[in-house]
């Protein structure tokens, strides 16, 4: 068994991934809200989510997604994928996580990330959650990164690549969306440089 971990965000020209649809009152605004991603980048989210086992959050981000996602109803059946699958939270303070099949990881987050690699099958999906990337990337424990990359630069905010390691990714696929949105995957190299 081996669950391959896959970070997917929204990213500004900048490198900033915090707060991109307004909902963690950070100040940054709804900064991907003027742009439309249009058809593909839609089919793209879609089939992104619908082609993953579970879900990774951050305390953070899940209490955002969790106030939302319960409550929207849609056609395309993207809310009811988001809520069924199963939620993994990294936290010290939650304690009963309401959002439906959600699991708090107690205990160190590396070890608990590693047995779940070690223990499922899949895909899981990391959605935001900077400090979890954070966390993971330094031990080798992301394979890929999703990024839509925004045409915005935005000054300030967490980025999703702070100083750190350094290390050489993979490029997978390249495409352009709608509003100057650009989708970059990349593989996770295994040696650093």
């Amino acid at each position: 068994m081996s669950m391959k971990i896959i970070a997917t965000d929204y990213v500004s020209l900048d490198g900033i991934i915090e707060d991109p649809v307004g909902m963690e009152g950070s100040g940054l605004g709804n900064w991907t809200g003027p742009h439309k991603r249009g058809p593909r980048g839609d089919r793209f989210k879609h089939d992104e989510l619908f082609g993953a086992d579970a879900l990774i959050f951050g305390r953070v981000t899940f209490e955002a997604f969790g106030a939302v996602w319960p409550t929207v109803d849609d056609a395309a059946g993207y809310a009811a994928r988001m809520n069924g699958l199963p939620k993994f939270v990294a936290s010290r303070t939650l304690t009963a996580p309401v959002w439906s099949n959600s699991l708090v990881l107690g205990g160190d987050l590396v070890d608990a990330i590693s047995a779940l690699k070690r223990e499922r099958d899949g895909t899981a999906l990391i959605f935001g959650s900077a400090s979890i990337v954070h966390a993971l990337a330094r031990h080798r424990l992301i394979d890929g990164y999703n990024l839509m990359v925004y045409p915005i630069l935005l000054g300030r905010g967490t980025r999703l690549f702070p100083d750190g390691p350094a290390a050489t990714m993979t490029l997978v696929e390249n495409v352009s969306f709608d509003d100057g949105i650009v989708l970059l995957r990349y593989a996770a190299a295994m040696t650093n440089e």
